[in-house]
């Protein structure tokens, strides 16, 4: 049977038919914990008594808090050093970068291999041609128990990037453009394949930067085929020989797409939203009060050495701040030896300790209210750096845009960077507790309607309240950062049926958004689709969620609903109506009854 790339690498790593939709026990080559996850599977691996199953195969990434300089973050990863020990479990330690572009470059992942990794940007690993997937601490403790986990088999997208862009544009302003003409769950659930001679001709830092925007897109992964530059460089490097990895030529997919890249100028997302893209052109002007280099998608030493050739001799407008983070200290070092860490520090640029820096609260490049920044992370939700407006860029749109003060390109730097000055408002100012699980296969209970599509995982449950791990404490914060629904914690109640649009709880792998809910005592969440990772968690910790297409506008907050979960059939006794949800998977409902992934 012809298969795709993710269906030949899932092939190599189960025993069962690989086609779409099927469901099937996946052998993990490397799973890993990070620090603010960390923490959790620990927990769970010791409440259940669970074994580790291959320490070699198993590691701590301490990427999201490199200095260690918040309470909460230093006893997690405390305790996540003191398991590691006793079970001889390695650790990537907060002075050596981010864990996903660690396990590339120590090759200790290759082309073909499968990773899980309680972040959502694990399937970065689609760079090198290998199986990625963020998951949530439930499902990271099973594998580190099993070396296992299930798996739905995705379909698989087919993209064919047209054309040449110009010579100013970047990887960033690509992943930009397929993101603005996909949208937020464009590939929702799906597998894509990277093809063109576009991507073919893509460095590893390039295709780094591409495949780490998929989870913005709803994406499993982004997958490119190792061409023959990381087939030689893992040969050379790591004394592994890759063999040529590529789909069959017959192979099925669900959908062939082409996107024009044909003279594509630079681009940059608008406040907010990922996929609201524009050219840089469009927002030219928009004075800005700082920026940040780094993150996943554009900490590697290409973007710092183009960065930095931006920046050599010349300096940040006033009133601004440039904070640059590098991805591994290996660049970070590379950098200090190339004199690059030079220019950024006469440039007036603050640099920080190898990291994921902005995307965790706490750490170099988050904002304040009324900040205006412009980033190279992968995310602008609302609230995801702080409480400023985010704008998406690539390393040379944010450094020339911090010279100017201003949002521009490389090539229209002014002499005289700007002074205007910018005034932002002041800022405002336990393990959880195991429960009796006695799941009920039919409820009841009143609707509540938020008719809105790609919710994000910072919307429900933002990542400052992201060190409280007692369930009892999450429920307050459930939606505390989503504009118009704030006071959704304080006047819903036990029994309540969330009804929501699609690709609910995209974004991130945490564990918390849904764990809020379940602390609030809110039944079901019915959705028009779920972000991938979002439904796994859901899953895994026996709450219980439905698909309904159009599930929005068949129902009004304050109806009554009836649901059976077996079925999955909905009804509405205020407007007397009957609906027809996806019913509980069997899979889904032998987790749901028996209170999660990991009991007996």
């Amino acid at each position: 049977m012809p298969h795709t790339l993710i269906q030949k690498i899932f092939a190599r790593h189960t025993t069962e038919p690989v086609t779409v939709d099927t469901i099937i026990e996946l052998a993990i080559d490397l799973r890993a914990a990070r620090d603010f996850g960390g923490a959790n599977v620990v927990t769970h691996l010791q409440d259940h008594d669970l074994p580790i199953a291959d320490p070699t195969k198993t590691l701590f990434t301490f990427d999201c808090n490199p200095g260690g300089c918040d309470q909460k973050y230093a006893v997690n990863q405390h305790l996540c050093r003191q398991y590691a020990r006793t079970h001889h479990i390695p650790i990537t330690d907060i002075n050596q970068g981010i864990g996903t572009h660690l396990v590339v470059d120590t090759g200790r992942i290759a082309p073909g291999d499968t990773f899980v990794s309680t972040d959502s940007h694990a399937n970065i690993l689609g760079a090198i041609g290998a199986f990625g997937q963020g998951m949530g601490d439930i499902d990271i403790a099973y594998a580190f128990a099993h070396g296992t986990t299930w798996f739905k088999v995705p379909p698989t997208t087919r993209i064919t990037l047209k054309g040449t862009p110009t010579t100013q544009t970047t990887a960033k302003d690509v992943v930009l453009k397929i993101t603005k003409d996909l949208g937020a769950n464009g590939l929702l659930g799906s597998a894509a394949e990277l093809t063109g001679p576009y991507p073919d001709h893509l460095t590893l830092d390039q295709r780094m930067t591409i495949a780490s925007m998929g989870t913005e897109m709803g994406a499993i992964i982004l997958l490119f085929p190792p061409n023959e530059a990381i087939r030689a460089s893992y040969h050379q490097t790591h004394h592994r020989t890759i063999p040529p990895l590529t789909a069959d030529p017959d192979a099925a997919y669900d959908q062939d797409l082409t996107i024009d890249i044909d003279g594509l100028p630079p681009q940059l997302s608008r406040p907010g939203h990922p996929e609201d893209v524009a050219s840089v052109h469009d927002c030219e002007g928009t004075p800005i009060d700082s920026g940040f280099i780094g993150s996943c998608t554009n900490g590697r030493l290409e973007d710092l050495r183009a960065a930095a050739a931006i920046l050599k001799g010349r300096t940040i407008a006033p009133g601004r701040i440039l904070k640059i983070v590098p991805a591994t200290d290996a660049i970070w070092n590379t950098c200090l030896e190339e004199g690059l860490l030079k220019i950024f520090k006469d440039a007036g640029a603050l640099i920080g300790s190898a990291g994921c820096a902005g995307c965790a609260a706490g750490q170099i490049g988050q904002t304040g209210t009324g900040e205006v920044t412009v980033s190279t992370g992968n995310r602008n939700f609302t609230g995801k750096q702080g409480k400023g407006d985010i704008y998406l860029a690539s390393p040379q749109t944010v450094a020339a845009s911090l010279i100017a003060g201003y949002i521009t390109t490389a090539a229209t730097i002014p002499p005289t960077p700007s002074s205007l000055p910018r005034t932002a408002a002041a800022p405002s100012q336990k393990k959880q507790e195991p429960t009796t699980h006695h799941p009920p296969m039919r409820l009841e209970g009143k609707a509540w309607v938020i008719p809105q599509d790609n919710i994000d995982t910072d919307a429900i449950y933002h990542n400052k309240y992201l060190t409280v791990t007692t369930l009892s404490e999450m429920g307050q914060f459930t939606f505390a950062s989503f504009k118009g629904h704030e006071s959704f914690a304080k006047n819903a109640a036990p029994g309540d049926i969330l009804v929501t649009g699609k690709n609910f709880g995209c974004g991130s792998s945490r564990q918390q958004a849904v764990d809020c809910f379940k602390s609030l005592g809110i039944s079901l969440i019915i959705a028009e689709s779920f972000g991938a990772i979002y439904e796994r968690n859901a899953i895994n910790s026996a709450f219980a969620i439905l698909t309904l297409p159009a599930a929005t506008s068949q129902t009004a907050t304050g109806d009554r609903l009836t649901v059976d979960l077996a079925t999955g059939t909905i009804t509405n006794t205020t407007k007397k109506r009957t609906l027809q949800a996806k019913p509980f998977s069997p899979v889904q409902r032998s987790i749901y009854e028996r209170g999660g992934l990991l009991e007996r």
